[in-house]
């Protein structure tokens, strides 16, 4: 099965699921909204300290904000990235309930969700290091450097891809979580990171005719065709989100051996990652 078929055999599947609980699509709207208000809190705070000076010789001005303010900011990212981990926990803690044959509320969800805060901010500081790190290499390194940070970059996102999962509903910590997700992955289907996991290209496929159509509308009357635009990105964006959620949960429920319900199949979760080698 190639790459697109997989994947939106996949997110039919994941629909079907969603459509059982339309209240996990309130998770990301929430966490959106939330990170939303945070960040453009941040923003003021930061640009109300800007002091623009100008070079009495060259007549050049220059911004700076104080090093408070960039502290704060700094902080203030972190807090926003742990506020996302968090929403994406919860959607995977309800998708799990549903697969468990339970009805999952916005209430048990995020119940599940905050119990688990501590390996969820470790994981996300981990996550968040790993990436600093990676492209701190990328700007040094050349068109070889960059190929192979790339590289590095992909496995590990196919590496953690159970993490969320397991620190969920595992409850382990977040260094214990990627072993975890490590092994799950390598046992199920072994060292083949082909990687048609995901919806990437379903979803390009979703946005490209939403800007088109809206992109053009907006050429002609930007004040109905950009707030529509805007409007249609944040659709597709939910929708991505807590499909991607149930997708990895049933994922994690399959490479464990629990039940995934009616949508899902053995078959088709086994094709995520492409054929397992056989090593004989």
């Amino acid at each position: 099965m190639g790459r697109f078929a997989n994947s939106k055999q996949l997110a039919g599947a994941s629909w079907g699921v969603l459509k059982a609980d339309k209240e996990l699509m309130a998770i990301p709207v929430m966490g959106a909204a939330v990170c939303g208000v945070i960040a453009a809190a941040l923003g003021l705070v930061v640009s109300s300290t800007l002091s623009t000076t100008t070079d009495a010789v060259t007549g050049e001005t220059s911004t700076q904000a104080n090093p408070a303010a960039i502290l704060l900011l700094i902080i203030g990212l972190l807090i926003i990235a742990v506020i996302s981990q968090v929403f994406a926990g919860a959607l995977v803690a309800g998708a799990n309930e549903r697969l468990e044959g339970g009805n999952p509320t916005l209430s048990s969800s995020f119940s599940k969700a905050l119990s688990r805060l501590l390996p969820i901010t470790g994981w996300t500081a981990t996550n968040a290091t790993v990436g600093a790190v990676l492209s701190a290499i990328q700007e040094k390194a050349g068109f070889l450097g960059d190929l192979v940070v790339g590289l590095i970059g992909a496995a590990w996102n196919i590496a953690t891809w159970l993490v969320m999962p397991v620190i969920i509903i595992e409850g382990v910590g977040p260094f214990a979580a990627v072993k975890r997700s490590v092994v799950l992955i390598k046992a199920k289907w072994g060292e083949n990171l082909i990687a048609q996991v995901g919806f990437g290209l379903l979803g390009l496929l979703l946005i490209v005719p939403g800007v088109l159509v809206f992109g053009a509308l907006s050429a002609v009357l930007p004040v109905v065709g950009i707030p529509l635009l805007l409007i249609y990105l944040a659709v597709v964006f939910t929708v991505l989100a807590a499909l991607g959620a149930i997708f990895r949960t049933a994922l994690y429920r399959y490479a464990v051996g629990l039940p995934v319900g009616d949508a899902f199949s053995g078959p088709m979760l086994a094709s995520s990652f492409g054929a397992k080698k056989n090593t004989r």
